[in-house]
């Protein structure tokens, strides 16, 4: 197995569980992960701020990283403190904001406004329950394609076929989709869905990425064997020149190590030529996200 020359993290999150106005999903009390099938995320919910990020990646050359918002209510707010964060330590290199469609199309407008000032904005992902066909999801995608920002799509196996006729009406849109497409169970007929919506969303072209990272949230485990089958289809129908490695931590890290995660990534693309492993793991996040 061979190390990536160089990393480009395309997805980490900064919080502090004691902020529970920002992050109510880290609360001990709080359900709402055991819907996404993580019922104990006791291991993540621990502070991660830059210096723990980079400790626990230190052995992978992270040239840079992305963060995206984690934030439900409160990503305005968080994207202004991660660009004072990236102006002090020339970290983030990149930002993935948040919106929400609780003020419709005027709302997600004001809400990209005021985050438009952030050095690093390349883009946002929505929160929960926003549907790419009410005026508002319209208004979000028509917005982000007229400012050249990046769609971060959260969409699991079931809701893929909707976001993809949503997302064809924007061909000038780059889209990126979260976390291998975010299956939620390893049954047979659930991995048959998540395969073909994932080929018709690779099918928009080569505007849509596929970010290949949360596996862990679902597998509840960290080992090459369990990875190769998501990965490999995720590869066969988006290919190399579409796809990038991310750590999803400390989300991911609930079920191993930094070094357990990209350790298992490099197993998988260890017989790809040495260009192709770059993209996988620096050039194309460094592209898509321009950091």
């Amino acid at each position: 197995m061979e190390h990536p020359g160089r990393v480009v993290d395309a997805h980490v999150h900064h919080w502090d569980p004691a902020r529970t106005d920002w992050y109510p999903f880290l609360a001990a009390a709080d359900t709402s992960l055991a819907a996404v099938g993580m019922p104990d995320a006791d291991r993540m919910r621990r502070p991660y701020d830059q210096p723990t990020f980079l400790a626990e990646a230190s052995r992978w050359n992270v040239e840079a990283y992305v963060h995206v918002t984690a934030a439900p209510e409160h990503f305005v707010a968080e994207t202004a403190e991660l660009a004072r964060l990236a102006k002090e330590t020339g970290q983030p290199r990149a930002i993935i904001g948040g919106v929400d469609g609780q003020g419709g199309a005027a709302g997600i407008l004001a809400q990209l406004d005021a985050q438009a000032g952030a050095p690093g904005l390349r883009g946002v992902r929505a929160s929960a329950g926003l549907d790419l066909d009410t005026d508002a999801g319209q208004a979000l995608l028509g917005a982000l394609q007229d400012r050249g920002l990046v769609y971060d799509l959260v969409v699991h196996p079931e809701g893929m076929e909707a976001a993809a006729t949503a997302l064809a009406a924007f061909p000038g849109l780059t889209v990126v989709v979260e976390h291998t497409g975010w299956p939620l169970a390893e049954d047979p007929e659930h991995a048959a869905v998540w395969r073909d919506g994932m080929a018709r969303l690779a099918g928009l072209g080569s505007r849509v990425h596929c970010k290949l990272s949360g596996l862990a949230m679902t597998l509840h485990r960290i080992d090459a064997a369990s990875f190769r089958p998501w990965v490999a289809h995720s590869l066969e129908v988006f290919g190399p020149a579409r796809c990038l490695f991310a750590s999803n931590f400390p989300v991911d890290g609930m079920f191993g190590s930094y070094d357990d995660l990209y350790g298992t990534y490099a197993q998988l693309v260890d017989e790809l030529a040495a260009p192709a492993r770059d993209a996988l793991f620096a050039a194309n996040a460094a592209r898509i996200y321009r950091c």
